[in-house]
């Protein structure tokens, strides 16, 4: 896993995304996910593409059910990209790094 991807939880969420001067991509993933995983070295990869100008977060569901909750996540994955502390798009389930590079653009 990168290490420029956030590990965020309920204590930190706002902090680290809502507050944040970048856009947000939030996975809301668990370990148990096969599909999370599956799209796990796309987001490794974004996150060192976007460097500078996006943020890529993690919020385990498991973990952090506070957060899951406020959101309305019922499946995993899910990606919400948040922008000065909204929510501007969604994606549920699995897709591949060129649609979450569409996603990412259109927030910049």
């Amino acid at each position: 896993m990168s290490e420029k991807i956030l590990h965020v939880g309920d204590a930190d969420f706002d902090a680290a995304v809502l507050q944040s001067s970048e856009p947000v991509l939030v996975d809301f993933w668990a370990e148990w996910c096969g599909p999370c995983k599956m799209i796990a070295p796309a987001l490794d990869e974004l996150a060192e593409t976007y460097q500078g100008k996006v943020k890529i977060a993690k919020v385990n569901v498991d973990h952090n059910r506070t957060t899951a909750m406020k959101y309305h996540v019922r499946s995993i994955p899910m990606l919400l990209l948040f922008k000065n502390g909204q929510v501007q798009a969604t994606q549920i389930g699995a897709v591949g790094k060129a649609q979450l590079s569409q996603m990412l653009d259109k927030a910049l």
